[in-house]
């Protein structure tokens, strides 16, 4: 018995040992399991690029071709006033408009200096009021740039040009054009040129470079203390202007049954400058204005592609869904309201998805 008891306290004794070493083994291939694994923290999105692109290819680049349609419409009013024929009044008329598209496409960045400096209703506030219009016709006051500088916000700018050019979507003739008229004419057209200008250096390098502010977001930056806030800050711009589109161009004199209410009333350019302003989200979440760059769709498309593809389609499908709607726009609001009110309620699904999709995931992600 004595030698089976100490054969059997051996065994046991091996078998402990094997199975100490058998879990120390596995304890220790656990260990390197362990770290092959990958880091499952998210990494920080660097926003660098995007918002320098944004910057100087979108919201540069886009002043910058305002302050040169201004400056053609300029010439073209200058033009008008020294020989005011049937064919210079429609050249100038032509100006108006192609000077419309990037002020309307900028729209969806109504922040920085065309803010802080009052740019904005200085160049386009509307609706006009006929009468106070007339009332600077009428008055003796030598009408000057200086003078036209002091005058109301909505007695200077693209719609007292636009009053002054065209008629209430006939045609203008040359010959009704007074004196009077075109001194106003050139000089608020001066004026509007020269807040194109301020506009644009406010931006560039050469000036007060806000294009620098914005790429460099982050620690340091007094304006946007970090990526996320200047990424914020386009998101809320293109939020601001379809709301604006949907809830107030668009729907106010459609509720009211107001053609009084409608912007560009008198030329009937309105539907182009509501699909401009959607163009301009657009460039915005694109990245891009006359050259591709990198967007905010991008990063989108990285945390959640099929919100990406619904939201580009929804910025086209209300440019198309405006761009339907019969011209002109004053007698659509009571002639054709159904068509208004699927262009309303498609600007309304972009402005939803900005507010409650696309600006939380930037808010809750982390940048650099």
């Amino acid at each position: 018995m004595k030698f089976h008891k100490e054969v059997a306290i051996k065994s046991i004794w091996t078998l402990f040992c094997c199975l100490l070493l058998t879990f120390t083994f596995i304890i220790g291939c656990g260990d390197d399991e362990d770290d092959d694994q990958p880091d499952l923290a998210e990494e920080a999105y660097d926003a660098a690029s995007m918002l320098s692109n944004f910057a100087n290819n979108v919201v540069l680049a886009t002043y910058s071709e305002l302050d040169s349609k201004a400056g053609d419409l300029l010439a073209a009013v200058k033009a008008l006033e020294a020989d005011t024929t049937q064919a210079n009044l429609e050249k100038a008329q032509q100006a108006w408009v192609a000077t419309r598209t990037p002020w309307e496409q900028s729209e969806a960045f109504l922040f920085g200096p065309v803010d802080t400096q009052g740019l904005d209703p200085a160049l386009d506030s509307w609706p006009v009021d006929h009468v106070n219009l007339q009332s600077v016709l009428d008055s003796s006051d030598d009408l000057t740039v200086d003078y036209v500088v002091g005058l109301e916000d909505t007695q200077k700018g693209f719609h007292t040009i636009e009053f002054l050019l065209f008629r209430d979507g006939d045609q203008r003739m040359a010959d009704d054009i007074t004196e009077r008229e075109l001194q106003y004419l050139v000089s608020t057209t001066m004026n509007l040129k020269d807040s194109t200008s301020q506009l644009r250096l406010a931006w560039a390098s050469e000036g007060e470079n806000y294009s620098n502010t914005v790429a460099s977001a982050g620690e340091g930056n007094a304006v946007y203390r970090s990526q996320s806030a200047g990424v914020q800050e386009m998101v809320n711009g293109m939020i601001v202007i379809a709301d604006e589109v949907a809830n107030g161009k668009i729907a106010d004199p459609y509720n009211e049954k107001d053609t009084t209410l409608v912007e560009s009333q008198f030329s009937f350019n309105s539907i182009s400058d509501f699909q401009d302003n959607i163009r301009g989200i657009q460039n915005v979440y694109l990245g891009k204005y006359k050259t591709d760059g990198q967007g905010l769709n991008e990063f989108v498309n990285g945390k959640d592609a099929d919100l990406d593809s619904r939201f580009q389609s929804e910025i086209q499908n209300a440019i198309d869904t405006i761009g339907a709607i019969p011209d002109p726009f004053c007698d659509s609001i009571t002639g054709n309201r159904s068509a208004v009110q699927a262009a309303i309620d498609a600007v309304s699904t972009v402005q939803l998805t900005l507010e409650q999709d696309i600006l939380p995931l930037v808010t809750d992600s982390d940048f650099n």
